[in-house]
């Protein structure tokens, strides 16, 4: 268990340090061709809504038809063409380089600018076509400067593309033709209304891209990137993330700013050091743990990429028998591993077990956040630290002598998650944790086969209530022993290996949906665990 001095000394070296700044390249060049897209997509409609706008106008009052509108449809029409080209085909379906992705914003700029332009002279009878031309390059530029992240001087050149043309345009038609105002004053009126917009594009583009930028550096802790959260625990937030070298999958728990404390920071290390001791493969596998140079503490783990059995009962409903026999064996060898190694879980519920796929192996259970973790000591097998877990799942010589609970209590929990699993129900309902944890000490859970939606073997039944006895030496004397228990069942058939690749089938496709809805062009986060701290000591020997 970390001392609290080091807790305060790792607090005071936190409120003094400073973020460090480690873009991806990859993210960037990914964010800018999705900007780049949506401004091909608002472009294109918003030219074909100045084009149907000015198609009924003409058509209503013919007397203003320029000469040349037909040549100037058509060119229109080309250039919608072109432009959809460049968002259908190659912005949406290839990932362009960066290089590819300014090509491309300076060919908007030049082709959007030179098309007003070369309409603006052959309108030229009509005057107001050219302040409209003028209008509709303000907003190209204002809206490339909202959608498109940029530099202020990146923005300035771009914009400064939309208007050449049309700035040559008005030379052209103040030498040719006869204006309402002067020709110098109409040179320089094109040159203000130009300039303006340019002007503000550049500082409204600057503030976004600076803003942005501090976004992204707000928590830079450099080899790990953080695409989204995933989970908030009670001390805790977990974020998918990937590792920028090896680009591995991970999540990282990061410990809330908001319950940085001496004692929320000793149970987060006591939470890693007790799960970096354990190696079996189902529990999960912490890979690092440290603190960035801002203070934010966290741990780099598996990342499992399935979903907790909370979320599969909500979703699917209660499980066969045969799927819910072979989650609980594994889980009873995670619990054993960790008893043997003088550790009760204290908090085992439906939502720190997670199923997931491992290479071609699937429903693969996990368990997950050990932050309530209990050590036994060797004379009293008792403890200081006194947590308690989960209402829901709370053993009752928890409530009843906290101090003095043994591995026992891991063992009725994964009973009631048995009995979750089975049923969708949980084991006692109340309107207050204190009504469900009085229930846990005096009344007897219904059966499960009372209130299972399909038959439940008796053998499994009894399994599950000896889990559930309300006296610890009741239960089944160890994890290894009730696994002994639920081996010697008889093979369900309600869950075979082909309703298992069916299921898991059917999952992933939904969860890509889900994933395709959800996905959102933000900013990522940046982890550097180059200045971390030093590594969690190792557990004291027993």
């Amino acid at each position: 268990m970390a001392k609290p001095s080091r807790s305060r000394r790792l607090l005071a070296q936190s409120r003094t340090a400073v973020w460090r700044t480690t873009p991806s390249d990859d993210d960037g060049r990914g964010y800018l061709q999705t900007r780049m897209t949506l401004f091909s997509k608002l472009m294109f409609w918003s030219i074909v809504a100045l084009l149907v706008f000015l198609t009924a106008m003409y058509e209503t009052y013919p007397e203003i038809e320029p000469a040349h509108q037909g040549l100037i449809l058509r060119g229109a029409i080309v250039m919608l063409g072109i432009m959809a080209i460049l968002w259908r085909v190659l912005l949406l379906r290839r990932a362009l380089s960066v290089v590819a992705l300014y090509a491309l914003d300076v060919i908007y700029a030049i082709g959007i600018g030179g098309s007003f332009a070369i309409s603006t002279l052959l309108a030229s009878g009509l005057h107001a076509a050219g302040y409209a031309s003028l209008i509709y390059a303000a907003f190209t530029v204002f809206m490339r400067a909202i959608v498109v992240p940029s530099s202020g001087r990146r923005t300035a050149i771009v914009s400064a593309l939309v208007f050449v043309p049309m700035w040559i345009a008005g030379v052209i038609l103040a030498l040719q033709t006869k204006q309402e105002v002067p020709g110098p004053a109409f040179v320089v009126g094109s040159l203000v209304l130009g300039i303006v917009p340019i002007l503000l594009a550049t500082v409204g583009s600057d503030i976004i891209y600076g803003l942005r930028r501090q976004v992204s550096e707000a928590m830079q802790l450099g080899q790990y990137t953080l695409e989204r959260k995933i989970g908030e625990g009670g001390n805790g937030a977990v974020y998918r993330a990937y590792h920028a070298l090896l680009r591995r999958p991970t999540a990282i728990k990061l410990l809330l700013p908001d319950r940085v404390g001496a004692e929320n920071l000793e149970r987060f290390e006591r939470e890693v050091q007790h799960m970096s001791q354990l190696t079996h493969p189902n529990t999960v596998a912490v890979f690092d743990y440290g603190h960035s140079p801002d203070g934010v503490f966290y741990y780099a783990m598996e990342y499992l990429g399935g979903i907790d059995l909370e979320h599969l009962v909500e979703r699917f409903g209660p499980q066969p028998s045969g799927r819910v026999v072979h989650i609980l064996l594994q889980v009873c060898g995670a619990l054993q591993e960790a008893h043997s190694a003088g550790l009760i879980h204290r908090d085992i519920k439906p939502a720190n077990i997670i199923l997931c796929e491992r290479g071609t192996v699937l429903d693969v259970a996990k368990v997950v956040d050990f932050g309530l973790v209990k050590e036994i000591t060797r004379d009293t097998g008792s403890s200081a630290q006194v947590v308690l877990g989960t209402p829901a799942y709370v053993a009752p010589e928890a409530v009843t002598d906290p101090d003095h609970i043994t591995h026992a209590v891991d063992l009725y929990a994964l009973g009631a998650v048995g009995y979750f699993l089975l049923t969708g129900r949980r084991l006692f309902e109340g309107k207050t944790a204190v009504d469900v944890c009085i229930q846990h000490v005096t009344q007897p859970p219904r059966r499960p086969s009372e209130v299972a939606p399909r038959p439940i073997a008796p053998g499994l039944e009894a399994v599950l209530m000896t889990c559930l006895a309300k006296q610890p030496a009741q239960r089944h004397a160890s994890a290894a022993a009730l696994a002994e228990a639920l081996e010697a069942l008889p093979p369900a058939s309600d869950w075979t290996k082909a309703d298992a690749i069916a299921w898991w089938d059917q999952f992933r496709t939904s969860q890509a949906a889900i994933s395709a809805a959800a996905a959102a062009p933000t900013s990522t986060i940046t982890v550097d665990l180059f200045g971390r701290s030093q590594p969690p000591r190792p557990a004291r020997p027993r």
